[in-house]
């Protein structure tokens, strides 16, 4: 698929096409399909209606502005969690009884985990839920952050934050197709390794769907 890409991956271009491919409303709306691992591996159970037991989620996907363009924060999971260790992830987690929609959830992990304060925090809009082999569906929302915000990881989650390049992110000859044996069979899965890090997995598959929402043609 041909795709277009702007000069400069800016906040500007960004917003315009929040607005012209999702349309307004949707940072609260519910996703009317849910992507996930289940579209490269449609044998698995978790692609039919009636699959493995879905646990609630919510993440925020930051985009901070730099003069070099659009940065993604991301982190590292620390080592020591009992579910998916070391993996680079966006801040986010499961919704709880405390929160009054996904999106306060996806803030709420964000403060925790890594010391954003959501005033900084400007949500354009809302990707399609992703699904994951290990039972969450998660909920992606999209935001702009301010200029003025401090980081302040929570080591008992947080290993490490990083940027990445929006410009990276969303040139699909960064999104690689690989595959291994899980439960005794191949499982396939989108990367997208930068530098020393290995993004693969719900994110990677988050973010090759924000591609095709956005910046696809």
């Amino acid at each position: 698929m041909a795709s277009a890409h702007p000069t400069k991956f800016s906040e500007d271009d960004l917003r315009r096409r929040v607005q012209r491919r999702l349309g307004g409303g949707i940072a609260s709306a519910p996703t009317p399909q849910a992507g996930g691992d289940h579209e490269l591996n449609p044998e698995w159970p978790e692609a039919e209606e009636h699959g493995p037991v879905r646990r609630p989620c919510a993440v925020l996907v930051p985009v901070t502005i730099h003069p070099t363009g659009a940065w993604v924060l991301m982190t590292r999971r620390a080592d020591h969690l009992p579910q998916h260790a070391g993996q680079i992830a966006f801040p986010g987690g499961k919704i709880g009884p405390e929160d009054r929609s996904p999106v306060n959830a996806a803030l709420r992990e964000a403060y925790e985990e890594i010391g954003l304060h959501p005033q900084f925090v400007d949500i354009i809009g809302r990707l399609e839920d992703y699904r994951t082999a290990t039972g969450f569906d998660i909920a992606p929302f999209l935001g702009i952050v301010r200029a003025g915000f401090t980081l302040v990881p929570d080591h008992n989650e947080v290993a490490q934050i990083l940027q990445v390049p929006l410009a990276f992110l969303m040139q699909p000859a960064n999104h690689q197709i690989r595959e291994v044996i899980w439960r005794g069979r191949p499982r396939r899965f989108y990367a997208m390794p930068y530098k020393q890090h290995y993004i693969w997995g719900a994110t990677a598959g988050i973010l090759r769907r924000m591609y095709e929402r956005l910046y696809s043609e």
